[in-house]
């Protein structure tokens, strides 16, 4: 007979997550991790309950008569812990904020001031993937995160913090790098990975704007892999046109990208939540964080 269940949250979620979409690829899209990788947590749940929670079908996946019954507590049992959380911190004394910030953004200047205004708070910060604010905001690891649009809203609240160009990140020696910009018909026939988030890669790959077909490069997550990926020649990838991947890989440059719609960098906070930190941060987001300056080629 199986044990007390010492439940794993992140696990419960995943149940949740998988219960909801009734498809175990919708959900682990939704929730920015491989197929395989919430199989394994899920079939790792159903051990420890010693109970099967998912059916699989050709349809996709139902729950069984167990999973229904589990799927009503794991609901209540997020919602307390996220309740748990929220009032726990607001009861902190000192007064705490964890501020998440995610690749190749800088929140450095918002920070300081915010430690300026509240010289009596708890300011840390905490480096996020490039994919990870919404994340973080769900489980409580942080309280407000500026990132990159798109992310899943639904229970995040959004504000726009500012908009920047686009440009086509790739190596030196490929065929375009000595254009002084470069439309996306230019690059209609060159490969172009994908990260697996279907709403990002629609956006970031400029998808509905394409006139021709833009050939699939691999499903690549990490941005050191994609970076490697596209240095190699292999590729090209459509990027903020002030990201730091030319200056941290040298055989990296980006080009403008005239054709396209800009890119919004925002801030993003638990939706319902009050907190005068949260609240006080996001002004200090909307004053000093602001667009970089565009990488340029040397020369």
């Amino acid at each position: 007979m199986p044990g007390p269940a010492d439940l794993d949250l992140r696990v419960v979620r995943y149940f949740v997550t998988v219960a909801e979409h009734r498809h175990f690829g919708r959900a682990a899209a939704a929730l920015h991790m491989t197929q395989p990788s919430l199989s394994r947590q899920i079939r790792g749940l159903e051990k420890q309950l010693g109970a099967t929670l998912f059916e699989r079908t050709a349809q996709g996946s139902v729950l069984t008569a167990a999973g229904a019954t589990f799927a009503g507590y794991a609901k209540t049992l997020l919602e307390t812990a996220a309740d748990a959380a929220a009032h726990t911190r607001a009861a902190a004394a000192p007064r705490r904020i964890v501020i998440g910030y995610t690749t190749n953004l800088v929140v450095s200047s918002a920070v300081r001031e915010l430690r300026r205004r509240c010289p009596d708070a708890e300011v840390t910060t905490a480096h996020l993937p490039w994919n990870g604010a919404r994340p973080a905001l769900v489980d409580h690891r942080v309280d407000v995160a500026v990132t990159r649009l798109p992310i899943p809203t639904d229970g995040i609240q959004v504000t726009v913090l500012y908009r920047e160009p686009r440009a086509v990140l790739l190596a030196r020696h490929h065929r375009l790098a000595m254009r002084d910009e470069l439309e996306l018909s230019d690059i209609a026939a060159e490969p172009m990975p994908r990260t697996g988030d279907a709403a990002w890669d629609t956006f970031w790959r400029a998808e509905t704007q394409f006139v021709g077909r833009t050939e699939d490069g691999p499903v690549i997550e990490e941005v050191a892999e994609l970076a490697d990926y596209v240095a190699s020649g292999a590729g090209v990838l459509i990027a903020p046109a002030d990201s730091r991947l030319p200056d941290l890989h040298p055989d990296l440059l980006a080009v403008p990208l005239r054709d396209v719609e800009p890119a919004e960098v925002a801030l993003a906070r638990r939706a319902g939540e009050t907190s005068d930190l949260v609240s006080i941060f996001a002004e200090c987001a909307v004053s000093h964080i602001a667009a970089g300056t565009p990488s340029r080629r040397p020369g």
